[in-house]
């Protein structure tokens, strides 16, 4: 996921980038909340964690803000010297969650995995309704094992049936619905390391199951469209 950190005090800011790197998330830090607002139209984050006390306009005038509250992008408020009231005001306003600093890592991770999906689901739903006619892919026959791991820590194996630069199509026995933000681990017959990439399960049919690439990084699609070049 693409988060957003707003932060002022640089070593904290600087763990909270080492530690979302480590948990193959990408994060983006500023200092200010005016900030944040101009990085929530160019970055478009997947989720946000914002101190409260902040210089400047303060992280609970921040989640008033309209344009805040309408964005849908989900927010972990966090303090070192919050009040009670201060953080169930938060989570009045809005935020997923409050955690006092030092924070509980472990709990941020979790909060984090659970956010993934949902993250996942409101990108692709917002792509479907801003390209309502888009043209598909083209895909290209590929038998090779693909690794699926669902968010719920339920793992299968399958095999792909195709490919294409947006997607992977495989077959397995398993029981999945529609929907499901998964991991997927793979390895391409063009001699680059496996890869391991997010997805949707956005399709189940006869032919198996189908599931949408997203947050592929530029090296990741660039293989991608490469082995489909090769047979289109």
């Amino acid at each position: 996921m693409r988060v957003l950190i707003v932060e002022d005090e640089q070593d904290v800011g600087d763990v909270f980038l080492d530690y979302l790197l480590e948990l193959g998330h990408q994060p983006l830090l500023v200092r200010t909340a005016e900030a944040a607002l101009g990085k929530l139209v160019t970055e478009r984050p997947d989720a946000m964690i914002v101190d409260i006390n902040l210089p400047g306009m303060s992280g609970l005038e921040f989640l008033q803000l309209r344009p805040i509250r309408e964005s849908g992008v989900p927010i972990v408020a966090v303090s070192g010297v919050a009040t009670e009231g201060q953080a169930r005001e938060c989570l009045r306003l809005g935020a997923v969650d409050f955690m006092g600093k030092p924070l509980p890592f472990d709990r941020l991770s979790e909060v984090l995995t659970y956010l993934e999906p949902h993250a996942l689901d409101r990108k692709l739903n917002v792509k479907d309704q801003a390209h309502p006619d888009r043209r598909r892919h083209p895909r290209v026959p590929l038998t090779i094992p693909v690794r699926v791991m669902e968010y719920s820590g339920t793992e299968w194996q399958g095999t792909s049936i195709d490919v294409s630069a947006g997607g992977i199509r495989v077959t397995a026995r398993a029981s999945a619905r529609t929907g499901i933000a998964v991991r997927l681990t793979f390895t391409l017959p063009d001699g680059g390391p496996t890869m391991t990439a997010m997805g949707l399960l956005v399709r189940i049919d006869v032919g198996g199951y189908a599931f949408s690439f997203v947050n592929l990084t530029p090296s990741e699609a660039g293989r991608l469209h490469d082995l489909v070049a090769r047979f289109v």
